[in-house]
């Protein structure tokens, strides 16, 4: 007869926790399959079961293999920039009729108004290319890029401020917590580099609005995703990657071996506790070593040529810039990075919007028709997608005094313009229509969930089918939303 208390010391002594830490060394197994997972032929994305179909491959052909993320935070006023409407001139100072406004939300920062003037703006327009683009005087440098990009002027938000209409852009939602777009593709495709993330971000300041709304690292972070895939934040001041230098007093060979031995203590845990991120930790320390080489030959730009410093404008050579930023991005488009984010802060133009849109085009305009260029040159372009626009528009009307050499713009959700180039966009198109105030769209809408399936499908990826469970739920970066404009693909 068997005694029920030895079996309960059995069960208890032998448990999976136990089984898992003594049998055959799957402890070490899940090390090396984590540092090298392709000698156990797991896709290098290590996308997981929850990614379906997908785990490291596509839904279908990709036309691009990464994406380069221009983000004008502050928003950019559409009308002074790509949204060019002639007869507003006559209409200058007069009202803006209530059949246009139809009862829309207004911020609290001019819904007290008493009067909302029509300021047209005061830049000169002129078409650009075979393409006929209008496009203003403030982007001469993007002019001549007309005809490789694809202008979308009917972009619409639900968002009316600056903290949720970010985090809808970078995650699909208005409250934060959700996974940004870069996650979630560095979850579905992961990294083309071994020594670099798959999902690195940079910030600049421009001079349009030197106090402009702050951004925050969870913009880039991986919300409810495992956290191996949030972005890696570089910096222009001191270590480009916080904690990449070693310690005072630690040599390289030393700290491999201080990794060696606590590689082996956590993949002990990690076979007890089956925590994915004590794998994340692993692979974080695994790639920070690894960086150590990688991050200071890619910001040595010592190696550039002075046609490429003068292709990027005066900036180019000062870390922290815009325009070094975006000679930064070509330099880890050219190295694997799944997704590049660039955030470059100071469009928020409430007043005196004239000389600070003036100044914010100085810090950008150049730069960012380089970077098409300088992909194109080096056969980069046709396989990235480079995406440049803010979280909103601004509004026809004035806000503040009405002046006959100043204005200022409110927040504007209802319509906005952004442009897109290379990685299966075709180029020279301008889509979507808004009405002669650019106020509302008239023809073919593009809501954010529609750019973002529209960016996965450059990436062949079905956006309904890259899914994430959460607390009983399957999520995606368009939640229930989302339709791809297949009119702008190539």
């Amino acid at each position: 007869m068997i005694d029920p208390q030895s079996v309960f010391a059995m069960n208890d002594s032998l448990n999976r926790r136990t089984f898992l830490g003594r049998a055959t060394g799957l402890g070490s197994i899940a090390l090396a399959s984590l540092l090298n997972p392709q000698a156990f032929g797991e896709p290098s994305s290590a996308a997981g079961n929850h990614a379906g179909e997908l785990a490291g491959g596509t839904h279908f052909p990709a036309t691009a293999k990464r994406v380069i993320y221009l983000f004008q935070s502050g928003a950019p006023s559409q009308m002074d920039l790509f949204d060019w409407k002639p007869q507003l001139a006559s209409l200058r100072g007069t009202e803006l009729p209530e059949s246009v406004r139809q009862g829309q939300r207004l911020t609290g920062m001019t819904s007290r108004q008493a009067s909302f003037p029509l300021a047209p703006s005061k830049f000169r327009f002129a078409q650009q290319g075979q393409s006929g683009a209008w496009v203003s005087e403030l982007l001469p440098h993007t002019a001549k890029m007309a005809d490789k990009l694809t202008f979308i002027r009917s972009m619409q938000t639900e968002a009316i401020n600056h903290d949720p209409a970010v985090t809808f852009f970078q995650t699909g939602n208005q409250l934060a917590g959700r996974p940004s777009m870069g996650a979630w593709i560095s979850y579905g495709l992961g990294t083309e580099s071994a020594d670099l993330p798959a999902f690195v971000a940079m910030v600049s300041n421009g001079t349009g609005n030197p106090n402009d709304q702050p951004l925050y690292d969870r913009l880039w972070g991986a919300g409810f995703l495992p956290s191996k895939y949030q972005g890696t934040k570089f910096r222009s001041v001191g270590d480009p990657v916080l904690y990449l230098s070693n310690p005072e007093g630690m040599d390289s060979s030393t700290r491999r071996r201080m990794l060696d031995d606590l590689a082996q203590l956590n993949s002990q845990k990690l076979a007890e506790y089956q925590d994915p991120e004590i794998a994340t930790r692993m692979a974080q320390y695994e790639m920070a070593f690894r960086m150590q080489t990688s991050v200071p030959e890619l910001t040595d730009l010592s190696s550039e040529p002075q046609h490429i410093f003068e292709l990027y404008g005066p900036d180019s050579r000062q870390p922290g810039t815009y325009a070094y930023n975006c000679l930064l991005a070509r330099r880890l488009a050219e190295r694997g990075v799944r997704f590049i984010q660039l955030f470059h802060r100071g469009w928020d133009q409430h007043a005196n919007l004239p000389k600070a849109i003036a100044g914010q085009c100085r810090d950008t305009d150049q730069a960012s028709a380089a970077l098409i260029a300088d992909l194109e040159q080096r056969g980069l372009l046709e396989d990235t997608l480079v995406v440049w626009g803010g979280e909103f528009g601004r509004t026809v009307y004035c806000q503040g005094t009405l002046t006959a050499e100043d204005y200022g713009r409110d927040h504007h959700p209802r319509c906005f313009t952004i442009w897109l180039a290379g990685g299966g966009i075709r180029p020279g198109t301008t889509w979507g229509e808004t009405d002669e105030f650019s106020y509302n769209v008239v023809r073919d809408p593009v809501p954010i969930p529609d750019l973002h399936a529209t960016m996965l499908h450059c990436l062949g990826i079905d956006h309904t089918r890259l899914t994430y469970k959460f607390q009983g739920r399957y999520y995606r970066l368009t939640d229930v939303h989302g339709h791809v404009v297949r009119g702008i693909l190539g």
